[in-house]
Parts: C-alpha cells; structure tokens; sequence
C-alpha cells in the first residue's frame, strides 16, 4: 500500500474533468441481443498449480476431494456455476498428447511442462478427469487440440474416442478405460496462439493448417462440434483477415481473441503495490478491449456480413509479476480490488458485443493470473474476481439493453481518460431488469441519476462489492476483505427515479421492480 498513495490524490492527471453527476438513461424497449452463457466461461491450463493442487488433488490426498476433486475448489465452481471451461492450454495444448493421459494411472507418461517452469507432471489429469469433471459441474468442454507438434491424426482420433458411438477401435479403447457413454463435446479449438507458442506460423500458413485439421473434426453420434479458429493477439486485425478470407466457407464457426490487461510487458507490475499511475493505466488499458473488440468486429463485419462466425476472446484478464517466492513458470499472483474493477468493466463491455461476441474466458481458474480461486495447500479463499463472477451472472441468458451513460472522465496521460463509471443493464426471461454499476474512480464517490427511459422504478435491492483500500485482497488464514454485501445506497423517489450512491472503486449489482 505504500506506493499506491505516492501520488495525492488532488495530483492534475486525475481530477475529474467536470463536476456533474452521473446519468444513467437505459432504453428497455431497444433491447433486441441475448448475453450468451458462455461470456462467463473459464480456462483451465496445466500451468502452476492450476490443475495439480488446484482442480485435482486425486482420490488418495489427504486434502478432502470427490473422486480426486479438490472438494473445496469443486463446490466453490458448482456455487459459481461456470458455462464452459477451456483445456488443457493455452501454450500448454501445442505440447500435449491425449494418449500420454488415458487408461491405468500408473500406466501413463510423466512429461516436463516445458512451456511453464519445467514442472514434472504424472498426467493423472487427462481427458477422463476433465470431460468428468465438467459434466459433474454442469459445464460445456472446450477443447484445445494440439497442432504445433501434434497430427491430424492424432487430433481426429482423440475426437473419436471423446464422442463416438458404436464399436471403433477408439470407441472400445474408451470404454475399457471406464467410459461407456460418449461425452458432448461441443467446442473444439484447432490451435493456440498460432502465431507465437502454437508454432510461430503466418497467417496464411496457419489458414491452410486449420483448413485441413477441420476437415478430420468429424460430427459422431449426435455430436455437433463447433470449430474455433486460432485468432490473433490484441490489435492484429490482418489475421483476422487472413484467417476468413482464406478459411471461409463454413469451415469455421468462431475465430479466438486474447488480450491481457498489461502495460508493459517487460515488466508488469505488481498485484497490490501499485501507484494510482498504475492503477488508472490498467483500468485504461482494460476499457481499450472495446475498441480492440470493435477493430476486429469491422473486419467480420466485412468478410462475414451474415453474423456466422463469432468471436472469441478465450483469453482476458490481468497479468501480473508473480508474487515473491514462487515459481516464475507458474504465473501465481493475487486479486485485489484492481483485478474486480477490471473484471467487471471488462464484462460491462462484453454485454455490448454479444451480437458478434459468443464466449470469453477469463485466464485462468485456479491459482493462475485473474483467478477466481487461490490455493495454498489445505487452504483455499475466493478471490474478488469471483465474486464479481458471482455477482454478474444475473445477466446471463437475459436480453442486453443498451443505454446512455453521461459522467465524468479522469485523465489518465495525454492520450487516455476512463469515464468515472461502467455499466451494463439486462431484462432476464422473467421481465425483470438488472443494472451493475462500477465506480472506476478510486478516490471519490459518485451519484447515479437512473433513468429507464418510460418505466418507474418502485424498488431496488443488491449488493455491493468493494474494500477500504483498493489495494485490498483476500489472503490465507484472515477473514475475508472483500466479499458481497447488501446495498443500501439505492433510493426510489415518489415519481419513481433512481438515485445510486456508488462508494469509490465499489461495484454494485442492482435488481429493480418496475412498473
């Protein structure tokens, strides 16, 4: 904390340009796109102890598990109910061969994690224990096929002993190893990062790789994959190019996005000892995903005017400089309240894209950058990224309703100012309209004039989310900092307007009758 008040507050880069209140005018009767499910997915890598120690601890630890489940961690994602879950990379996925990973436990190969801190793992995590595991969670599988040093045939193979029928080799080689039905296995990932970790490939190159590897992901039984197509980095709109003009044809259902909240990438930061520098910079550079997201929507929009392909930002989230004493390879960081305004805002702009934007998935699940879950041996906490998880899901499967946001902005650098609030509305299946509120300013408190655009509010109850210090965070052995609690700053007037205080550097979820 000592860093993160070096500069005061009354410092000129971030006074608020002008004094007025915020205005909120959300517009029910627009509302016309549905938030899919799956913008609330998750990744889960071998990375760190992101599986070992994280999701898998296996039926003999003498930490409590369900069949070799982390018991804690598995109630903690069943609580949250997680979408889709993304495995087993990330880079990971380019070094990983399935067949290393099925049958006897003591029959299976150990490897080195070369990608993440040279870890020796046994492969007692394998396809069994992860297509069980999202089934026992309720979740869809999204599975990232290895095509940096894998085969097509390796990759179609794998497809057929997840997800056929009747009496193939794979099929029978499933069934001995303890499975008889087929799993659902709807999204499959052909490649990772394709033009870095997943091979160092071009664009063009890449494009001929995934026409062929598609044209081996067979539809078994009543199994309809859904394609994903490696996508590009951030700002790199001419893959995306690339990549639908010369895949086209409907051999592709969605193209993947990955962009990080980081700075500066020869040195992140830290988790909680940052400056308000800092602190405004990453919230800056997080709100930039819409204008990243729209780059990429204008090339779609051009090369696939019919809205076929969806985009796929299956990696987002913040990325730190681990924390002291662990292992580099293993990316094991904190949350602190910077990472949950960075969460929701982000969200906030998800919402606005669900037209084109069909999934996201937040890096990663357990003790890995933003995760919703930290682990140290018999001990686990929630960070407050879930919480924010837990918080938004009111807005999933429920109609997006767009609005008009009239704030301050704080002035980040010469180039950059963030408006003092984010926000997103919802009408789920029930009629019933849901707003998240985000005070992004960390020093000062903002008042939110709501306005539905025709309807009277008649009440409002929520929660809020917030710490003393924005710097706060969950940690081992102490009680929680951070973690929901009932609002009490929304007030309804006689002629049925919203008022919402919003503490500083505070998020809140509001429900509102109406009428």
């Amino acid at each position: 904390m000592k860093k993160l008040f070096a500069l005061a507050a009354s410092a000129l880069a971030f006074t608020t340009v002008n004094a007025q209140d915020v205005q909120l005018t959300i517009h029910p009767e627009q509302g016309k796109d549905i938030i899919p499910n799956e913008i609330y997915g998750q990744f889960s890598e071998h990375l760190g102890s992101c599986i070992y120690g994280g999701l898998w601890v296996g039926p003999d630890s003498d930490i409590p598990n369900i069949n070799g489940y982390r018991k804690d961690v598995f109630e903690a994602l069943k609580d949250l109910d997680i979408p889709v879950m993304r495995w087993p990379g990330g880079c990971f996925a380019d070094d990983y061969h399935w067949m290393d990973g099925i049958g006897p436990q003591e029959n299976r190969r150990t490897l080195v994690n070369n990608n993440w801190g040279g870890t020796e793992e046994d492969n007692s995590f394998g396809t069994h224990e992860f297509l069980n595991l999202c089934e026992m969670l309720g979740c869809e599988p999204y599975i990232s096929i290895n095509v940096g040093s894998g085969t097509v045939e390796e990759m179609s193979n794998w497809i057929e002993y997840m997800t056929a029928d009747g009496n193939s080799t794979w099929a029978k080689l499933r069934r001995k190893n303890g499975r008889e039905k087929p799993w659902k296995v709807k999204y499959i990932g052909i490649g990772n990062e394709a033009w870095g970790c997943g091979g160092n490939m071009t664009a063009e190159y890449y494009s001929d790789q995934f026409r062929k590897y598609s044209t081996y992901v067979r539809n078994h039984a009543d199994n309809k994959v859904y394609k994903i197509a490696s996508g590009a980095s951030d700002w790199d709109t001419r893959w995306t190019d690339v990549c639908l003009k010369n895949i086209g044809d409907g051999k592709m259902n969605g193209i993947s996005l990955h962009y990080y909240s980081v700075r500066n990438w020869d040195y992140k930061g830290k988790a909680t000892d940052f400056t308000q520098q800092e602190y405004y910079e990453t919230l800056s550079r997080a709100i930039q995903i819409d204008k990243c997201i729209k780059n990429h929507r204008e090339v779609m929009d051009r090369l696939d005017p019919g809205n076929k392909i969806g985009l796929l930002v299956d990696e987002w989230g913040t990325w730190w400089e681990v924390e002291p004493g662990t292992n580099p390879g293993h990316l094991f960081q904190q949350c602190t309240m910077r990472d949950a305004l960075v969460a929701s805002s982000s969200l906030d702009i998800f919402h606005k894209h669900t037209s084109r934007v069909k999934m996201t998935n937040i890096a990663q699940v357990v003790n890995v950058l933003q995760a919703m879950i930290l682990t140290r041996g018999k001990e686990m906490l929630l960070t407050p990224t879930y919480y924010i998880f837990k918080m938004y899901n009111v807005h999933r499967e429920a109609t997006f309703l767009p609005a008009t946001l009239t704030c301050d902005r704080i002035v980040v650098n010469e180039e950059e100012s963030i408006p003092v609030v984010s926000t997103s509305s919802s009408r789920d299946k029930n009629g019933v309209i849901h707003v998240s509120l985000s005070n992004l300013d960390m020093n000062k408190d903002h008042v939110v004039a709501v306005n539905l655009d025709g309807l009277k509010v008649t009440g409002a109850e929520g929660e809020i989310i917030n710490g003393k210090n924005v710097d706060d965070y969950n940690d081992f052995g102490k009680a929680e900092l951070i973690a929901p609690k009932t609002f009490n700053g929304a007030k309804v007037d006689k002629k049925g307007g919203l008022t919402v205080t919003l503490p500083a550097h505070s998020v809140v979820t509001l429900t509102l009758k109406t009428k």
